[in-house]
């Protein structure tokens, strides 16, 4: 029995119709959907960049205040998104349990999450949306396949389709 779905998303291009597949799951079962996003740790370059322009003081400041009201405005974007791609329909978006944005390796982070949720179900899209045609499947989603002790409901990107058509 199905009563919880994560659907893991890189808000990218496809991540609509990859959310569409979730919300189709979650209506058919009558499940309660989760939302989560990762926002992967910020790499040296970055970090030596932020270090040139910033003082000590205040790269300290942003690391620990500044991060949190990021994280917690992308939730809340996250999920003003969803309101604006749903429109009218109530009812979907009554559907969406709860919207996470979590700092960390995506495939770990979204595993842990699913496994802290207990969900049942974790939908997420093949590929992210810089992904080249010729690569089968993305890092995230193939980690994801390999380690992930729930099904996982796996949507092709449409960009695939077209090749073929």
């Amino acid at each position: 029995m199905i009563r919880s779905i994560l659907y893991a998303t890189d808000l990218g291009l496809y991540a609509p119709y990859v959310l569409q597949h979730a919300l189709a799951m979650a209506r058919s079962f009558k499940a309660s959907l989760h939302v989560v996003h990762v926002v992967e740790p910020m790499g040296l370059f970055a970090e030596s960049v932020l270090q040139t322009y910033v003082d000590e003081a205040r790269l300290k400041e942003l690391r620990s205040t500044g991060l949190e009201t990021v994280m917690s405005n992308i939730e809340l974007r996250v999920l003003e998104g969803f309101r604006d791609e749903l429109g009218d329909n109530h009812d979907d978006v009554e559907l969406i349990g709860s919207v996470s944005v979590l700092r960390g390796d995506p495939p770990i982070s979204i595993l842990e999450h699913a496994q802290k949720l207990a969900v049942d179900l974790l939908v997420v899209g093949s590929h992210s949306h810089g992904a080249a045609l010729e690569v089968p499947m993305g890092r995230t989603a193939a980690r994801l396949l390999q380690l992930c002790d729930v099904p996982v409901y796996l949507v092709p990107m449409l960009q695939h389709r077209s090749r073929h058509d």
